[in-house]
């Protein structure tokens, strides 16, 4: 039974390097150079929390869902991921994005690695796609690692990848 959002409580996930949580409006200032919505970049706090709010009314539309990537040995905020723009027809396009100062030490593998379990179990999808600009090599090497393959050269510079899910 697919059990998409929203839940009675926004879920955590953690592992030893990552905990996935919600983004609160008091951290808007740590995310402004990583904050966008539908392509738009924010450029101030206001911005960023004009983001937030259509991502919560996003989330309790059943429509998304979008965690902040904390860093569990420094509790710092370093990124977020999520699914995106629905789940149609059993398919949660996710996407992600890290601050400079994490990169390198494996926390969005290990932040996908949970989204892409909680997609697989509980969202019950059947696939994951995620779209990405064919010149964001550390993007495309994230995607592989983790299994995706690319599937489809979009407008305007994008390329699609999917990750079917395993036979279980």
């Amino acid at each position: 039974m697919t059990q998409l959002p929203p839940y009675d409580s926004f879920p955590e996930i953690q592992n030893t390097i990552v905990l996935l949580r919600d983004i609160l409006p008091t951290e808007a200032e740590a995310i402004i150079d990583i904050s966008y919505y539908n392509g738009k970049k924010a450029t101030t706090v206001d911005d960023v929390l004009l983001m937030l709010a259509k991502i919560r009314k996003d989330y309790r539309e059943g429509n998304a869902i979008n965690w902040g990537i904390v860093e569990v040995a420094s509790g710092k905020i370093a990124g977020s991921c999520g699914f995106y723009r629905g789940f149609e027809n059993g398919t949660g396009e996710l996407g992600c994005i890290l601050h400079e100062a994490f990169r390198g030490k494996g926390l969005m593998t290990s932040a996908m690695q949970l989204a892409i379990q909680f997609g697989w179990k509980q969202l019950q999808l059947s696939r994951i796609i995620s779209i990405t600009k064919k010149d964001n090599n550390k993007a495309i090497q994230l995607l592989k690692r983790l299994g995706f393959v690319e599937i489809a050269h979009l407008e305007n510079n994008y390329t699609e990848y999917e990750l079917k899910k395993p036979n279980t």
